[in-house]
C-alpha cells in the first residue's frame, strides 16, 4: 500500500498495481478510506487496484470547506484525485453520502467512470431521512458532539450485531470523537447531502450501475434505492433483509459477493467494448 498527498488534494491510500482497473471507493458522512476495511482485501484478492480516500473536512485529509459546500465539490476533489493518480477511469463504490458523489461524477465526468456501484444511496431527498437528520443536528447542537457520535451507531448497525459487537463499536465511537472535524464541517456536509437531487437525471446516465440496499437500514429507506434503480438505462439492484444502513461491514461476505460479481462483470464488459 502507498499513501500519498498533494496539497490541497485529499489523503488516500492505494492498493494493488498500477496496471489494474482501479476500483475507487467513497464512504458516506464519516468520510473515511477505513471504512471499507472489510472490502479491500477481496478487492485485491481479485486482482484489482484499489484507492480510498479520507474526505475534505474529515480524518487525515480536514482542513476547510467552500461555503456553500456541496456534492459537485465533492465530486471535484475525487477528480483531482484521478488525475494526480493517474487514474484515466475507475469503478466507482460509493456509500450513502459517497454514492452521491459517484452519482454527480457519472454526470460530471462519465469518461471517468466505468461503473457505479451505489450502498444505501439515494438520488433526491425523502422525509425519513430529513427527520433522522434533524434528530442528529438537534443532539449535536443542543447536547454536543459527544452525543452526536453516541447516536452514530444506531443509524449505522442493526441493534443485535451493535450488541454482539459492543466492543468494536465503542472503540468506533470513542475514535469518532477524538478525531470529530467540528460542529461547521459536519453540518456542511449534511447541508450538501440534503440538498442533492439528480432524480430526474438518472436516465442519462449509461453506466453498468449496482443499487446495493439493506431493507433494515434504518436511516435511509431502502425503497430508495429501488426507486433508483427504476431510473438508470442498465442498472441491477442487490438487496439483504438484514444488515443496517453500513450493511457492507456487518454482512461483508455478502456484500462482497455482490460486488465482486457485479466489478468483474462490468470489466468484461469493459474490454468487449
Amino acid at each position: 500500500m502507498t499513501s500519498g498527498s498533494h496539497e490541497g488534494l485529499v489523503i488516500h491510500d492505494i492498493h494493488g498495481s498500477p496496471d489494474a482497473e482501479t476500483v475507487l471507493l467513497s464512504s458516506g458522512l464519516g468520510g473515511a478510506a477505513a471504512f471499507w476495511k472489510p472490502q479491500i482485501d477481496a478487492l485485491l484478492h481479485a486482482g484489482f487496484r484499489v484507492i480510498a480516500y479520507d474526505q475534505r473536512g474529515t480524518g487525515r485529509t480536514g482542513g476547510t470547506l467552500p461555503s456553500p459546500y456541496s456534492i459537485a465539490h465533492m465530486a471535484q476533489d475525487v477528480l483531482e484525485l484521478l488525475d494526480a493518480t493517474a487514474t484515466s477511469h475507475c469503478h466507482f463504490v460509493g456509500h450513502a453520502l459517497g454514492g452521491l458523489v459517484g452519482l454527480q461524477l457519472a454526470l460530471d465526468q462519465p469518461t471517468r467512470v466505468a461503473s457505479l456501484a451505489l450502498v444505501n444511496a439515494w438520488s433526491k431527498p425523502n422525509p425519513h431521512s430529513a427527520r433522522c437528520f434533524d434528530a442528529r443536528l438537534a443532539l449535536l447542537d443542543h447536547v454536543g458532539p459527544r452525543a452526536y457520535v453516541e447516536a452514530q451507531p444506531i443509524f449505522l448497525y442493526p441493534a443485535a450485531w451493535a450488541a454482539e459487537h459492543a466492543a468494536q463499536v465503542a472503540a468506533e465511537v470513542d475514535h469518532a470523537f477524538a478525531h470529530f472535524p467540528g460542529a461547521d464541517i459536519m453540518k456542511a456536509r449534511i447541508a450538501a447531502l440534503r440538498a442533492f437531487d439528480v432524480d430526474a437525471r438518472l436516465g442519462e446516465i449509461q453506466l453498468p450501475v449496482l443499487v446495493s440496499a439493506a431493507q433494515d437500514d434504518v436511516l435511509v429507506p431502502w425503497t430508495c434505492s429501488q426507486h433508483m434503480a427504476r431510473g438508470f438505462p442498465h442498472a441491477r439492484i442487490d438487496t439483504l433483509p438484514h444488515g443496517g444502513h453500513a450493511h457492507s461491514v456487518t454482512e461483508a461476505d455478502a456484500f462482497n459477493k455482490h460486488l465482486l460479481a457485479f466489478l468483474l462483470h462490468a470489466t468484461r464488459r469493459q474490454v468487449m467494448v
